[in-house]
């Protein structure tokens, strides 16, 4: 990766401005945050599956959207206007949606246990999709958690009409402070990049959408076993995922890579792109049932901007998607580097030189690839990967002369991998 390069000077947390326009060394509301729980990350499946739903084709939306489109919450975001949708063709440079995995327990049947106060949420998952104007290539930016960045102005999201103030934060306390909403502008700021599109999911869904499409095939390295998320697969080779298996794997950290977050993500991209695979099959577009049960997991524990809940435009969204080749769905992380001192301390700094450098490239509308394939230590490219049988009907997929990355962890859909796996011998995170 690039050297790290000096933050930008940012507003201390003594400067912020907090309820009733005093201030405080910290701030006055960010003791109430729930700790973090090993069940927050049950929403990574379900945001990054939602991207991956989108990715997959117009089936889902044609056939399933508007039997259950009464059941969506609508939000609107800072500075959306009132007036029908864009139209996702005319957006100059492609359009981008963000879909945000919420941790809260609030309505979600016992999942992740009982938590006695709910008010605290956090946005454990933040996926930008980008999809090209021309809609021949689409990437999938996922960011750690506990990444430190700048999170800007937000009303709060309790009515009042107050606005905290900026500050310096691991990006997932964002929507406790002014909901999806607020999580938008943090990403926008982030990656210079205008968001259209947003929707929120909690992982209460996670079950039925696994379940859905009759599970995922995943590799794994070795054995995996992980009694903080329960999962316990005893060989290495090809497993079939679904229900809360799925939710084991995914959310174990322990059982993966290095065991810190970065790997974890490079773990669960093993899962998206046999996720993608699966989604784009005949098995499933040509499953009328199949569809509508994904789509209405999906959708009924959803919350949508006011943009993006509108029928036409999730259908439109999906046609513009449904012909994107495998070789084009790219899954990245936001790169940075765990450790460091003072707000670094156990959290992610970001390599911003690396991700202004990918990020000029999604504004320009450029498609890229990646120069390694797989981090090497969450994932590993798969040795016994089936071997592809061109499409005879699909325009071959020629990479030669794109721009090349470096020093971004990530992997397309049409790659075969597995996760690296362990068995757990840490701590619950």
């Amino acid at each position: 990766m690039s050297e790290l390069q000096p933050q930008p000077e940012m507003r201390s947390r003594s400067e912020l401005r907090v309820r009733g326009g005093s201030s405080a060394p910290g701030l006055a509301r960010h003791g109430r945050l729930r700790k973090a729980s090993p069940w927050g990350t049950i929403a990574k499946f379900v945001a990054a599956a939602l991207a991956v739903i989108l990715v997959s084709g117009a089936s889902v939306g044609a056939i399933a959207f508007n039997s259950i489109y009464s059941k969506r919450t609508v939000v609107a975001l800072v500075g959306e206007t009132e007036g029908p949708p864009p139209q996702i063709g005319a957006i100059e440079g492609g359009f981008n949606i963000l879909i945000v995995g919420s941790d809260t327990r609030g309505g979600q049947y016992g999942i992740g246990g009982d938590v006695a106060d709910d008010s605290s949420v956090l946005n454990d998952v933040n996926i930008l999709l980008h999809v090209s104007q021309d809609q021949t290539n689409a990437v999938a930016i996922s960011f750690p958690r506990d990444m430190v960045v700048g999170i800007p102005e937000c009303p709060w999201d309790d009515g009042s009409g107050d606005t905290k103030g900026y500050s310096t934060e691991p990006i997932n306390v964002a929507l406790y402070y002014g909901g999806l909403p607020c999580v938008v502008l943090t990403v926008q700021e982030l990656t210079g990049l205008p968001i259209q599109f947003a929707g929120m999911i909690t992982f209460d869904g996670v079950v039925d959408m696994s379940d859905a499409i009759g599970g995922v095939d995943v590799c794994i390295t070795a054995p995996m076993y992980d009694p903080y998320t329960g999962i316990d697969l005893p060989t290495a080779g090809t497993w079939k995922l679904s229900g809360f298996n799925a939710l084991a794997f995914l959310r174990s950290r322990h059982g993966v890579g290095d065991g810190s977050d970065l790997t974890r993500i490079s773990s669960q991209q093993v899962y998206l792109s046999s996720l993608v695979r699966t989604l784009k099959s005949s098995d499933t577009l040509g499953d009328v049932k199949k569809l509508y049960n994904l789509a209405n997991a999906a959708v009924s524990s959803m919350t949508l901007s006011s943009s993006l809940a509108d029928v036409s435009t999730m259908v439109s969204i999906a046609l513009a998607l449904k012909n994107i080749p495998l070789e084009r769905v790219t899954f990245v992380q936001y790169p940075g580097n765990t450790g460091g001192d003072g707000i670094y301390a156990g959290k992610v700094r970001p390599d911003t030189a690396t991700g202004d450098e990918m990020m000029a490239l999604i504004a320009a509308d450029q498609p890229f690839v990646l120069a390694e394939t797989t981090d090497g230590r969450g994932s590993t490219i798969d040795p016994n990967a089936p071997v592809a049988t061109p499409d005879p009907t699909a325009a071959p997929v020629d990479n030669t002369g794109l721009p090349v990355v470096e020093g971004v962890r990530g992997q397309t859909a049409a790659d075969y991998t597995c996760s690296i796996t362990q068995v757990s011998s840490g701590d619950e995170d």
